[in-house]
């Protein structure tokens, strides 16, 4: 990663009015990343957002210190993160920008950048980024400004994109689906392909107001979604998160399907109709149980750092075609160029008409372990996972897992929090080993 200051693993992110979410900072950003990207030759950035409140004011001091550098704007409005990639790369814009903190609470947001082939920025143009940052902020000839602009239809572009990743064979016609929008970037996005597509849809989660995204719904919070699918008889349930990159999914019978299990059914799909191009990449908190599962259908797998940058490295690396991590992020580079919910969706859904099989069925050759996740606030002063008598903890943990299990303790790239997380075939022992070292950990903090 280098030793940025200001970019994460997912960009830039944090409160609002807090540093570095700022109006100023946000400007001075803008005119930073127009000097860098200026120097490739086109004048054109797509810059989209989710549907958080603060997406205006950003929005706006974005614009404003493009233009200041050279470079012009051209707005999409609420977008998914991936639909912003893609257009990217369908208007050879220099870059794409997207205003969003995906999975978090309104009061956060941040600034992701696409590259001009709706990749994420390479290290060096981010660390290029912030080197530009620490000088004052000049201004181009009146001449040389850029201009703002709307693209229109950017929403029905995509919806188009994402159609044509569905098999033109099949169709969703029967198909009852309860879909659920998070109150974020595909909320008038999502509901329009699934019906076009023949599926008969009901929305939840698709009334933004600022101040409602991911709030109880969306892929971070499936309980509404599977309350919603049982009680409407539902054959299936889809959640974005608020940025639309992330999927989860839901059975007939209320049962959650996550990334794992969804990348499981795509590769066992892909490898039925010998479209499988090498493996899988995973993460460090993939399940165990996707690893074994993908063994026995003779499909490699090989796990990444965490965050979805680190998968798409590996699969690049490998040269392998799939991604994804346990949250919901899934990589099919044979479709698109980042981490998108629909298009992950869509695939599922073509296995089940395909097949003729519902999502619980499709699932029925993957069992996963035991997993607990427990996030411990800490404020940041001292790292716990620096601590020795937590380093002991955490080998007499892996020693009573005894080669069954397994045990990762790491900071979140996004927020102050430690994430623990243990995994085995015993539950009851999953859940007291992470406790105690939770708990140690919260101690420390």
């Amino acid at each position: 990663m280098g030793n940025r200051k200001y970019f994460g693993t997912d960009g830039i992110r944090g409160k609002v009015g807090d540093s570095p979410v700022t109006p100023d900072f946000v400007l001075k950003l803008g005119w930073a990343a127009g000097k860098v990207l200026s120097r490739h030759g086109s004048r054109k950035v797509i810059l989209g957002k989710d549907t958080r409140i603060s997406g205006y004011m950003l929005e706006s001091a974005l614009e404003a210190g493009l233009a200041s550098a050279g470079l012009s704007a051209s707005f999409t409005g609420p977008m998914p993160t991936p639909a912003v990639a893609y257009l990217t790369r369908t208007f050879r814009a220099e870059a794409g920008i997207v205003i969003s903190a995906s999975h978090n609470p309104f009061y956060d947001n941040g600034i992701k950048f696409f590259s001009t082939d709706g990749t994420k920025l390479p290290d060096d143009v981010e660390r290029a980024i912030e080197a530009e940052m620490e000088k004052p902020l000049t201004c181009v000839e009146s001449s040389q400004l850029g201009k703002a602009s709307r693209i229109v239809d950017a929403s029905g572009r995509y919806i188009e994109f994402c159609k044509g990743s569905f098999p033109g064979e099949l169709s969703l016609n029967g198909l009852k689906i309860v879909v659920d929008c998070a109150h974020g970037a595909t909320y008038h996005i999502a509901p329009m392909v699934l019906r076009e597509l023949g599926a008969t849809v009901s929305t939840i989660g698709c009334e933004p107001n600022g101040m409602n995204i991911n709030e109880q719904c969306g892929a971070t919070d499936v309980r509404l979604l599977q309350k919603q699918v049982v009680a409407e008889g539902a054959d299936v349930g889809l959640a974005f998160d608020g940025d639309g990159d992330r999927l989860i999914m839901v059975d007939n019978q209320g049962h959650k399907v996550d990334g794992d299990q969804i990348i499981y059914i795509i590769a066992r799909e892909g490898l039925r109709q010998g479209q499988l191009c090498g493996g899988i990449v995973g993460t460090l908190m993939s399940n165990m149980g996707l690893e074994l599962a993908l063994k026995q259908s003779g499909i490699p797998f090989t796990r990444a750092r965490i965050g979805d940058r680190y998968v798409l490295e590996k699969m690049k690396e490998y040269g392998w075609r799939m991604g994804a991590e346990n949250s919901g992020h899934v990589i099919l580079l044979d479709k698109t160029t980042a981490g998108d919910g629909i298009i992950a969706g869509l695939q599922v859904l073509a296995a089940m008409a395909r097949n003729g099989m519902g999502l619980r069925d499709l699932c029925g050759g993957i069992q996963l372990l035991p997993q607990i996740l427990l996030n411990v606030h800490f404020s940041g002063k001292r790292n716990p996972l620096e601590s020795e008598s937590i380093r002991q903890l955490t080998q007499q943990a892996e020693s009573e897992l005894s080669g069954t299990g397994r045990l990762l303790l790491r900071k979140s790239g996004t927020e102050s929090l430690i994430r623990v997380m243990v995994e085995g075939k015993d539950e009851k022992l999953v859940n007291t080993l992470a406790q105690r070292i939770a708990d140690a950990v919260q101690t420390f903090a």
